[in-house]
């Protein structure tokens, strides 16, 4: 059977959460028993978000086979069971970058190249690509990133129109758009609404579904009115409210109101009986958590929460497990020098992680971090620089080397405990030329990354240039710091612990990529364990 196709668009402005219920849908699509493939086009010209600053962009969300991408497969990752890889993410700047260089090898035949039909075949072949990268899918989830009306993202709903034109009887278009309502009138408005599908219509993209994102859930009468004026059944017309207590309760909340049902109507697929009650058990946990445990996450991009998203999720999904309810405190580490004592700063938490990032801002604060856990027996966790600042400290601190540092704070320091790949230092291009995607991991038994695993051998998903001078693993082990995890067939330091410690562990790859509501990572799951045995035990 071929595949089909649903296209969900977006109106009025961005962050409605188109990837979210993407994915929500994607996970009810999954519990009907369709094998289902997801694609998220970017209308931006860089070719991936890798060199994109975090506040601009939020957190690059690296998929097993290396591609850098947009947080939104984060999304797609912990709703649904969709394999992701190069193929479930296009830009603007890769399709450019194909058709130029098809241009420059004279594959066009000396055509003039235009963005019809050239540009637009190209993203049709990228809708395609996602399709056939593994056998037996069914269905095929393309995101279009930006709203309707921007002018970088016209190349993409033209291929999606031309697309739908191709497959009339196999593909849909769901609008997602925002209908506010006006304090000042005490009025729901559905003009932005309108205009929006207005302007999908003046494309020639007519949706097949509207999904409405509003703060309270629609009237029938307002329901009625977009149905009438975006000549859209009313049946096909459904609100969005903003949840109570979790993003998780999205696909809940669009299954009840029939979107689902509606998709598989719309695509001749069977209407199969949906059985969403482990899902319902662990937003009941959510709901009614036993106690609550107090995290301190010390980066420099918190003042954009999407930056660390995938951090923020994975620790909620420890909470879940350990059914209590996490709270979050953030400091910024470039200001955590602004007082002599530490703990008159970021005092109070039962925990604390450091994320990855770059550069040197920032650096002495974290540093400052790693060192009040483990003078004060505090559960830490260090996720990628983490780790490297977690080794840092051991050697200042511990082995007594005042100037230890990574060589990317100081290429000059005489103690490069942390240094650059030796395959790293002829590298001048900084897009897609770090060690990315995923590799395995053999863990040492009798230490905290083997109890947390449970087993010897793990992959995990990596996206870093410096590693663990092995010249100083015999001096650190000696003292305590375990490297309980490195890197397989090679001599890379992947997973580090204090020994000890109630629970201090830096991993060199990123385990937030690979954590879900319904199976929350491992490392995590102990990391909240351990906080909550240090609030009850004080």
């Amino acid at each position: 059977m071929q595949p089909k196709y649903i296209f969900i668009t977006g109106g009025v402005l961005s962050s409605l959460g188109k990837g979210l219920t993407a994915a929500s849908i994607a996970m009810l699509l999954e519990r009907r028993g369709l094998k289902v493939a997801m694609l998220k086009l970017d209308p931006y010209l860089n070719v991936d978000p890798g060199t994109m600053n975090p506040f601009q962009h939020g957190e690059v969300y690296v998929t097993d086979d290396g591609a850098e991408t947009d947080l939104d497969l984060g999304h797609y990752y912990r709703y649904s069971n969709a394999t992701l890889s190069k193929a479930s993410s296009a830009t603007s700047g890769q399709i450019y970058d194909t058709v130029i260089k098809k241009e420059r090898r004279g594959d066009y035949l000396g055509k003039t190249v235009q963005v019809i039909p050239h540009v637009t075949d190209e993203i049709k072949q990228r809708i395609l690509a996602c399709a056939a990268q593994e056998s037996g899918v069914q269905v095929v989830l393309v995101e279009i990133g930006g709203t309707v009306g921007d002018i970088e993202s016209l190349p993409f709903l033209e291929a999606i129109r031309q697309f739908k034109h191709e497959r009339q009887k196999e593909a849909i278009t769901i609008h997602l758009t925002y209908v506010p309502y006006l304090k000042a009138a005490g009025e729901v408005k559905t003009k932005p609404t309108q205009h929006s599908v207005q302007q999908l219509r003046g494309i020639g993209i007519i949706p097949d579904i509207i999904l409405c994102r509003c703060e309270q859930s629609l009237s029938e009468e307002i329901k009625d009115k977009i149905s009438l004026f975006c000549s859209v059944r009313k049946e096909a017309v459904m609100d969005e409210p903003d949840v109570e207590y979790s993003i998780y309760e999205v696909p809940l909340s669009l299954h009840k109101q029939g979107l689902d049902s509606k998709i598989c109507e719309l695509l001749d697929f069977p209407k199969k009986h949906i059985d969403l009650s482990d899902w319902e058990k662990m937003l009941e946990r959510i709901r009614h958590p036993r106690g609550k445990v107090t995290i301190g996450i010390v980066g420099k991009y918190l003042q954009h929460k999407d930056a660390y998203k995938s951090v923020f999720e994975a620790l909620e999904h420890a909470a879940i497990a350990n059914h209590v309810k996490l709270e979050i405190k953030s400091f910024e580490s470039d200001k955590i020098l602004a007082k002599d004592n530490i703990a008159d700063v970021i005092g109070g938490c039962d925990g604390y992680l450091i994320p990855g990032g770059f550069g040197e801002r920032g650096w002495i604060g974290k540093i400052l971090t790693a060192k009040y856990c483990r003078e004060n027996n505090i559960p830490y966790f260090g996720l990628c620089l983490g780790m490297q600042v977690l080794c840092v400290e051991f050697a200042r601190h511990v082995l007594g080397l005042d100037n230890a540092n990574s060589t990317e704070m100081d290429p000059s320091t005489p103690h490069p405990v942390i240094s650059l790949l030796s395959e790293q230092r002829q590298v001048e291009n900084k897009g897609g030329t770090m060690r990315l995607g995923a590799y395995n991991c053999l863990l040492s038994p009798n230490t905290k990354a083997y109890q947390a695993y449970g087993k010897p051998v793990i992959s995990e998903r990596h996206r870093h240039r410096f590693e663990f001078n092995n010249l100083y693993k015999e001096a650190c082990e000696k003292e305590g710091l375990v490297l309980s995890g490195m890197l397989e067939n090679e001599e890379l330091c992947e997973v580090a612990e204090v020994k000890g410690h109630p629970w201090m562990l830096g991993v060199q790859y990123h385990p937030e990529f690979k954590s879900k509501p319904s199976a929350p990572h491992p490392l995590f799951r102990d990391f909240i364990a351990a906080a909550v045995a240090r609030k009850a035990h004080g």
